[in-house]
């Protein structure tokens, strides 16, 4: 049987190429998420500040309530601090020597009184050095009152050892003497001041805590021994970047994520595709198959033939799409860094592991699709084979129908969420439901398809020769049609539905944070604004963070990140749309809570909420106040002090002011700025997640694209015997090609539809939902931009197909095989 599959192969080139490219093309799209899935396991950038370090102890990021299995966790959006008590555990460990780390927000004032560093800088006690190592320079170490600076600072800052320099840490700037210059090769993403470590204790919080302890001369696996039962993280290798740098820990946890979720959809799609373009093969070969059944072939010869020819395309095709999967998983990695989402510095972890999983995905969807489509021509009766593979069947499987239906009520009732549940789980919600949508119009798509048809043929069949022979086309082979549109339908569907849901979305935080934010005037920092700002000016803190909560739906746990804002007690210049009790009583230990999610939760004012803090402390507070402007703030306001005492830098996001004159406070604080009312909207996140949703989704819509133009390609070619009796019949070269021509319009307008409808739904309740008007926010040039590109794919892919099959003279062609 294999050496029979592999001489049909060879014999049928061309018949196979569009099965190829679809697997090619899919296992590579699924090689890259999973590179970008163990990349956000164990990939990283160089290690700087602990690159002499041989382990690096931190706290424990990692939220897993009690009873959650695996892979139900959450990641803490900030770094905790661990217990100083801990340096002496690891210090008893045989040969280690333990450092501990104390890191803090540091401002060091220029010449003009702006902050001088181009680059985030961060302040250390001198203990710490050694774990670079940063070696002295120039100088001394310092003392009481006195600082060193890496040299590229003190270049930027204009300052010598000996001159005074401004620092500014969680106050006012403090003005230090410069005992030292000190240098370390390979620390180039952040500039470094050193403090003396009785200094160091004061201006990080306190003896109780520190940031991290590097470990000197042991081994991994005796400093997790020794600490068995701590929440700690024990590190070594390249995951020291993670504890060293912030924004690689938010990658690795953003890349898994995105991966796991992308990488479902591409499975889906990729699937999808595969199966669409086997049982385009395997019904333009039917003459063929019948032929094997009228001579005696079993259903089973024919299935088996159907899986080897399958097995052996896709195999090749895997092999060359999974090393394609390296390249692509490059290239999503430049673009995420592009859009600031991914370090530019961050390398890729690549083993053989994704790459045999993408190979494995791929085989297997072609042999579950060519099961699929090997039924009907294994089936039918030899005496029937002849007279079946003659035309068209146009029935479709009753099972098939009542999946596509449920699937299509599904989608519909999904759609109908948004109008219950807001935020990022409505958007989330409407495109699901989108794609659901879809997934039940392309197995109801022979049926639907063939309802349009009949009211679509009696008007084409007005437009001349062409018109009637498009007209005759699409009405007897309406299945054909509906192969060439679902892709397409895909296309537009998906693209306009993900871009849609995440504009809305950020119009409705908009409009949202223009009615909660009262406020005239908003005090915003370069790296936040100190804690002792707000009184001053008479102002209202805001801390922008997050909480993690967990939920119980009978033996599964579900472990979901929320936002979350800190506000002062009795905030004045902002609205939350209060419910119920008051925000008066807002102090550290009480909670208010969105009206939508204290109703999921069956919480009311006075009980208490378990949930954990932004650095996965976890928390207890009484609920003292529901409201509704869940957009603008989260789910969850803390007071401002608890929020803020669970955040790295310890300082506040902002500050809402009203129209005093605020200059002079502010003029104290190099790096603080006061901006307008409208500036106060903080919608970085939602721009980065659309931004990486469009991205991703750009990935999967390529891919979607080559499918489309394969299919189509595909299709066409497939009736070079069909345009050559036309010609011999007397049918002109021209009207063969207007004929191929109206017959891509149709199938792009339908899908433009189709695609558009099933998108239309869910957008418009997502819409009223959020901002209350049925029309989804954003420019409309995106939608008109979808629709020309389908119409200039299906145009294009058929015309360039129709012309290469005009080639040759009627009379040769008509006497090929199919």
């Amino acid at each position: 049987m294999l050496t029979l599959a592999w001489q049909t192969v060879k014999a049928r080139t061309s018949g196979f190429i569009g099965a190829f490219v679809a697997v090619l093309c899919g296992t590579a799209l699924v090689a890259a998420c999973g590179i970008l899935l163990e990349s956000g396991l164990r990939g990283g950038v160089p290690t700087q500040r602990y690159a002499a370090a041989d382990v690096v102890v931190t706290g424990d990021r990692t939220v897993r309530p009690p009873g959650a299995d695996v892979l139900a966790f959450e990641h803490a959006a900030e770094q905790p601090s661990i217990a100083a008590s801990l340096v002496a555990k690891v210090a008893a460990v045989p040969g280690a020597k333990a450092v501990a780390e104390r890191t803090f927000p540091a401002v060091v004032v220029g010449p003009s009184g702006r902050p001088a560093a181009s680059k985030p800088v961060f302040g250390h006690n001198w203990g710490s050095a050694v774990l670079a190592p940063f070696a002295v320079k120039e100088g001394n170490a310092p003392g009481r009152d006195e600082v060193v600076l890496d040299t590229a600072l003190a270049a930027e800052a204009g300052v010598r050892v000996g001159d005074e320099v401004r620092v500014m840490t969680r106050s006012q700037p403090v003005a230090y003497r410069v005992a030292g210059l000190a240098e370390s090769a390979g620390v180039a993403r952040q500039a470094s001041v050193f403090f003396s470590d009785e200094e160091a204790v004061e201006l990080a919080g306190g003896p109780e805590r520190v940031s991290a302890i590097g470990v000197l001369g042991a081994d991994a696996k005796r400093v997790e021994d020794a600490l068995a039962g701590e929440h700690v993280t024990v590190s070594a290798g390249a995951d020291r970047s993670a504890a060293e740098f912030d924004d690689v820990s938010r990658t690795k946890s953003i890349l898994a994520i995105l991966a796991g979720s992308f990488g479902g959809y591409a499975i889906l799609v990729a699937i999808f595709v595969v199966a669409s373009t086997l049982a385009l093969t395997v019904e333009q070969r039917r003459r063929e198959f019948a032929l094997l059944r009228a001579v005696g072939a079993t259903p089973r010869q024919v299935r088996k033939l159907i899986g080897v020819e399958t097995t052996v395309v896709s195999a090749v095709a895997g092999v060359l799409g999974s090393l394609l999967g390296i390249g692509v998983g490059h290239g999503l990695r430049d673009a995420f860094a592009r859009i600031g989402v991914v370090p530019a510095d961050f390398e890729l972890s690549i083993s053989p592991i994704p790459l045999v999983a993408a190979l494995l995905i791929g085989v297997g969807a072609a042999r579950l699709a060519a099961w699929s489509a090997s039924r009907r021509p294994s089936s039918i009766n030899p005496v029937e084979a002849l007279g079946e593979a003659a035309v068209q069947r146009k029935d479709v499987g009753k099972v098939r129908l009542a999946i596509g239906w449920v699937l299509v009520a599904l989608g519909l009732g999904a759609s109908v969420v948004p109008l219950f549940l807001g935020g990022q789980i409505g958007a989330a919600m409407s495109v699901m439901a989108a794609l659901v949508l879809i997934i039940g119009l392309t197995l109801t798509g022979p049926r639907v398809i063939g309802v349009a048809v009949r009211w679509i043929v009696p008007v084409l069949a007005r437009f001349g020769v062409s018109g009637f022979l498009a007209s005759a086309n699409v009405a007897r082979n309406s299945r054909r049609l509906a192969a060439a549109v679902t892709p397409l339908m895909l296309a537009v569907g998906f693209l306009v539905a993900n871009f849609y849901s995440q504009t809305t979305l950020t119009a409705a935080v908009g409009q949202q944070t223009d009615r909660s934010i009262t406020a005239q005037r908003v005090i915003t920092g370069v790296t936040g604004v100190p804690a002792e700002v707000a009184p001053e000016v008479g102002g209202t803190s805001l801390v922008r963070t997050q909480v993690i909560t967990s939920s119980r739906t009978g033996d599964s746990v579900e472990v979901q990140s929320r936002a979350a804002t800190g506000l002062s007690p009795a905030p004045a210049g902002v609205d939350l749309g209060i419910v119920s009790g008051t925000l008066d009583d807002l102090r550290a230990g009480t909670v208010a809570l969105s009206a939508g999610h204290a109703s999921w939760e069956d919480k009311a004012v006075g009980d208490d909420v378990e949930f954990w803090f932004a650095d996965g402390q976890q928390a207890r507070l009484k609920v003292i106040a529901t409201y509704d402007h869940d957009l603008a703030f989260g789910d969850y306001v803390l007071s401002a002090a608890d929020a803020r005492a669970h955040t790295t830098s310890g300082l506040d996001s902002a500050v809402l002011v009203g129209s005093s004159d605020v200059s002079e406070v502010v003029s104290r604080y190099p790096g603080l700025q006061v901006a307008d009312r409208v500036a106060a909207r903080e919608r970085g996140e939602e721009r980065t997640q659309f931004l990486l949703n469009l991205v991703a989704v750009g990935v999967i819509l390529g891919y979607v694209a080559i499918s489309v133009s394969n299919t189509l390609v595909m299709s066409t070619a497939a009736r070079r015997r069909e345009f050559a009796l036309l010609r011999l019949v007397g049918t002109g070269r021209r009207q063969i090609v207007r004929m191929m021509r109206t017959e891509a319009l149709l199938t792009a307008g339908l899908a433009l539809v189709l695609g558009s409808l099933v998108a239309a739904v869910p957008l418009v309740l997502l819409s009223l939902g959020l901002t209350g008007s049925p029309v989804p926010s954003g420019p409309a040039g995106v939608w008109l931009g979808a629709l020309c590109g389908a119409v200039l794919l299906g145009v294009v892919s058929v015309a360039v197909s129709t012309r290469l099959s005009l080639r040759g003279k009627p009379i040769d062609t008509i006497g090929t095989r199919e």
